[in-house]
């Protein structure tokens, strides 16, 4: 198997286009805007995500008619500076959008092929449910990286707790958005949102298969 640089983070997303659109930032004459997508799940609830997207990918969609798309990308991470504190900050950077053609069984995949960057932090839910937290770094171009955080379930849960920093994995799952409550002071609680990825399936890749990749 030959996984290239741009094949270790591939995100696929339908779902339905907010209105809103936040002038996010320019590089060499070309603007990027701030949006979110809703997805459904399975169940009655969904995920709503963060997207940046080129001017020149909006040019060619008819914004206001097509709110049903179909989103092919990466999923990007960047610090933000919010008071003294560094904030990690999420979102699907867009190379493909384009109004939704058919159904799709899957409206919410992303594939990562990263190293572990974090000692993995193994839980359980007040109802005995096992949980395993990661920080996955994705490396791409330009000597830069994407840091994910990710949470593993069950069976997956008590391998993935196991894993060293610096081991090289590969996952698939959905991104998903995780509502909850910061509490600031005695008489002040805040509402906020998290977004990782929930992994359904993991892999370790061992020296011998890296010597082939």
């Amino acid at each position: 198997m030959v996984v290239m640089k741009d094949d270790t983070n591939i995100v696929n997303l339908t779902g339905e286009l907010e209105d809103n659109l936040e002038f996010s930032h320019e590089i060499f004459g070309e603007k990027f805007y701030n949006t979110k997508i809703k997805i459904n799940r399975l169940s009655d609830s969904y995920d709503i995500l963060p997207m940046t997207i080129s001017e020149r990918l909006l040019q060619e969609l008819d914004f206001e008619n097509n709110k049903i798309v179909t989103v092919s990308g990466q999923l990007r991470s960047y610090n933000k500076n919010v008071g003294e504190k560094n904030k990690l900050i999420l979102t699907v950077f867009v190379r493909e959008i384009k109004p939704k053609e058919e159904e799709n069984k899957d409206p919410n995949s992303i594939f990562l092929d990263g190293y572990i960057c974090k000692r993995p932090v193994y839980r359980k839910t007040p109802l005995g449910r096992e949980i395993t937290d990661l920080l996955v770094a994705i490396n791409r171009p330009y000597n830069k990286s994407d840091y994910i955080p990710s949470i593993v379930w069950g069976r997956n849960a008590k391998f993935a707790r196991n894993l060293k920093v610096g081991d090289r994995i590969q996952m698939w799952g959905r991104i998903q958005s995780r509502a909850y409550e910061k509490k600031i002071d005695e008489s002040t609680v805040v509402k906020k949102v998290a977004y990782e990825v929930s992994v359904s399936k993991i892999k370790k890749i061992e020296e011998d298969e890296n010597k082939n990749i």
